[in-house]
Order: C-alpha cells, then sequence, then structure tokens
C-alpha cells in the first residue's frame, strides 16, 4: 500500500507552476455540464490523432493485426470512433478526480454486483479482472461508489500529478497499491478487499506467455492474474466497462466468477484470460487503448517489429 502523498511546500517549487495553471483550469473545467465536457472532449479527441501521428500510427497498426477481416474502412471508422474517445478520456479523468459522488452518481451504473459480493460472502478477496477501456477513470469511480476498493497503479514521476492523481484515483475508493507492491496486492486480497487488475498491456517477456490475443497469435500476455489467483485467498471476477452514448454515464457489469482458475497450465489459463479481454473490448471496440504497443515483445528479439 502506498500511502497518500502529503502536501510539500516543495511543490510550490517554480517548476511545477505552469502544471498548476493547468490543473487550476482543469479544475474550472469540470464544473461544465456533462454533455458539454463530452462534446468539449471529441473534438479535442479528433484534434490529438491529427497533432500526434505517430500515436494515430500505433492505433491504425493495432485495429489491422487485431480485426483483419474488416475492411479498410470499417478500421477506419473505428479509428475515428477511437480518436473521439480518447478526447473524452482526458475529460474523464477530470470528473474522475474532482467530481464529488452525488454527481457523478447520476452517471453511474453498475450491473451484476452480486457475483462480487457472492465471493465477499465467502470470506475471499475479490481480483477485479479489468480492461484498459479509455474511461478507466470514470469506471473506477463507478465500482467505487458501490463498494469501495483498491487500485493497483504505476506512480507518477511527476510529484505533483502524483499528489492529484494518487488522491482522484482513491476518491470513492480505499487506497493504491504500486505495480512493483506484489506483496500487498496479496495482503489486500487476503484481507477481502476488491482489487483492480488489469492484464491487457505488453509488460515485457517477464512472467508472460505469447498466446492469442484477436488475430495475433503469438502475443506477449502477463501471467499475473495466475500469480495473484493461486498466491491469494481469492476469487477472479470479470468486469465490462462501457461508456454510454447519449451522454448517459458509465455502465459496469460483474460476470460470475471464474470456475477452475488457475489451472497451472499458464498458456491454457492466459489464454482464457486473453479471451475475456476480447469479450469486454468487443463490447465497445471504439473505446479501447489501441493507442499502446501491445505487441511491441515478440516471441524471440530476433523478430521483425509489428510497427
Amino acid at each position: 500500500m502506498i500511502k497518500s502523498p502529503p502536501f510539500q511546500l516543495s511543490l510550490l517549487h517554480p517548476r511545477y507552476w505552469l502544471l498548476w495553471l493547468g490543473l487550476g483550469l482543469a479544475y474550472l473545467l469540470s464544473w461544465l455540464p456533462y454533455s458539454w465536457l463530452m462534446a468539449l472532449g471529441r473534438g479535442l479527441g479528433l484534434l490529438t490523432f491529427k497533432l500526434l501521428k505517430s500515436r494515430r500510427k500505433i492505433a491504425s497498426r493495432n485495429l489491422e493485426l487485431c480485426f483483419p477481416e474488416k475492411t479498410t474502412a470499417e478500421r477506419d471508422q473505428l479509428l475515428q470512433e477511437n480518436a473521439r474517445q480518447t478526447g473524452c478520456a482526458l475529460i474523464e479523468t477530470i470528473i474522475g478526480w474532482w467530481w464529488p459522488d452525488w454527481r457523478f452518481k447520476k452517471l453511474a451504473q453498475f450491473d451484476g454486483f452480486e457475483h462480487i459480493q457472492a465471493e465477499l460472502d465467502q470470506g475471499k478477496g475479490v481480483l477485479l479482472l479489468a480492461t484498459h477501456m479509455l474511461h478507466l477513470e470514470a469506471a473506477g469511480r463507478v465500482i467505487g461508489l458501490t463498494h469501495p476498493s483498491v487500485g493497483f497503479y504505476r506512480p507518477h514521476n511527476n510529484a505533483l500529478m502524483e499528489f492529484f492523481m494518487y488522491r482522484g484515483r482513491i476518491r470513492s475508493n480505499k487506497y493504491m497499491i504500486g505495480k512493483r507492491d506484489v506483496k500487498g496486492l496479496i495482503e489486500a486480497l487476503n484481507g477481502g478487499e476488491i482489487c483492480f487488475y488489469l492484464p491487457d498491456q505488453d509488460y515485457g517477456r517477464k512472467r508472460a506467455v505469447f498466446v492469442p490475443f484477436f488475430a495475433v497469435a503469438d502475443t506477449a500476455s502477463t501471467t499475473g492474474t495466475s500469480l495473484f489467483a493461486k498466491a491469494a485467498n481469492c476469487s477472479v471476477v470479470p468486469v465490462y466497462t462501457q461508456s454510454l452514448p447519449g451522454n448517459k454515464g458509465y455502465r459496469v457489469q460483474a460476470l460470475p466468477a471464474l470456475k477452475n482458475f488457475p489451472t497451472g497450465d499458464d498458456v491454457a489459463d492466459i489464454t482464457r484470460v486473453n479471451q475475456i479481454v476480447e469479450q469486454a473490448v468487443l463490447q465497445a471496440p471504439g473505446q479501447y487503448m489501441w493507442l499502446h504497443r501491445r505487441f511491441k515483445t515478440r516471441p524471440a528479439e530476433s523478430d521483425a517489429s509489428y510497427y
């Protein structure tokens, strides 16, 4: 567990002044009506994709690798939606960090919590198998409003951003655990906590297997889900999250806990995890974080890069 970073006078150093200004403007912006904020986000996303050509190329390549059966026009349409949703994600970070509970509750929908409660009633912790959807900051608030939970995250290198990010992410939730604190996450699960875990990015070869993810047969995939499920007294519960159309807010859906997991066969277990992630993505493919170089690690270092 990482304690909430205390305020220090060093955060008032001139090197942080521009960031203070940006955060202050973001806070004031957060009080605009939700529909206005989403319209602003969509426009910002389209502009961002035009300016950040390298990220747009990564997203386009990921869509090409994952959906070769789609036409170029269909993938371009997905890319445009992903651009709009990327801009909305910036706004969703603002409202996720700063909106009071009374305001955010109007956007929150949580279905299937009974599946989580069933595991808690058995004295188990719950490892929420989540996915890097662009609205993740908002989804964390939806979950926290139903049952304050524990986050697993990478601390920010900038001290001022870490100060605000930590506080923002525990709004409606309990506390955060650094991504290297494996022992801390296991202890939280053993203590009956609900803990977020997102296994769907490329974390390199260490503790990974190469299994299918969509149409890419040799995707580097972390074995962390199996590791935590085996080491802790917990159940693995998949969750799907979605930003609803028409500015209606956010839906989180919990599924029944995985049975017979882990089996001890990492390839079979992580193939199953990736299939769950695929189903989560297919709920709203334009809302997935395609900007990440998901396929950067190849089975052999001599293999040509997908990018």
